[in-house]
């Protein structure tokens, strides 16, 4: 047998390679939850690391202000460092915005330029929410007839074709 591997075998037998249990418990401790659970390590510490035991003890913090991964840090002279990832939260879809204008609404249309805003009215063909882009069609002395155009949600009742 060669003698890293008789110093490997060894260490094994001696216990001379970090305590990963211990090393779960801590992350558990620092972020307030259990391994798998929301907010706690995604998984534990994997099992094939074999790390020096570190005498000076370990160091945790965030990695990112997003609390995303826990940094774990030996703080021996020429320690290790792990990055344990947590488990986040589901992200909550977002509710979808109330429709600031209806099919049917009439709509003020606002051509927009350098220096010049020219307006006409319009009826929205579409509903949407302050943002989006909807089809209208001016309208004239009350008859429909104009050729639909796309236009941006400004607020409830109005759309704009800003110019290039």
């Amino acid at each position: 047998m060669s003698l890293s591997l008789a110093l490997v075998a060894a260490a094994t037998v001696s216990g001379a390679f970090a305590d990963l249990d211990s090393i779960d418990r801590q992350v558990a401790a620092f972020t307030g939850a259990g391994v798998g659970e929301i907010g706690g390590a995604l998984t534990p510490v994997d099992r094939r690391l074999r790390l020096r035991p570190c005498l000076n003890g370990v160091e945790l913090s965030w990695r990112t202000a997003l609390q995303e991964s826990v940094i774990v840090q030996c703080a021996d002279a020429n320690g290790w460092r792990l990055f344990v990832p947590v488990r986040r939260a589901a992200p909550v879809p977002a509710a979808p915005a109330a429709n600031a204008v209806n099919r049917g609404d009439a709509v003020s249309i606002a051509v927009s330029g350098d220096g010049f805003t020219v307006s006409q009215p319009g009826e929205a063909m579409e509903a949407g929410p302050v943002g989006a882009w909807i089809r209208v069609r001016p309208v004239s002395g009350g008859s429909a007839g104009g050729e639909p155009m796309r236009a941006r949600i400004e607020r409830p009742g109005l759309v704009t074709l800003p110019l290039p």
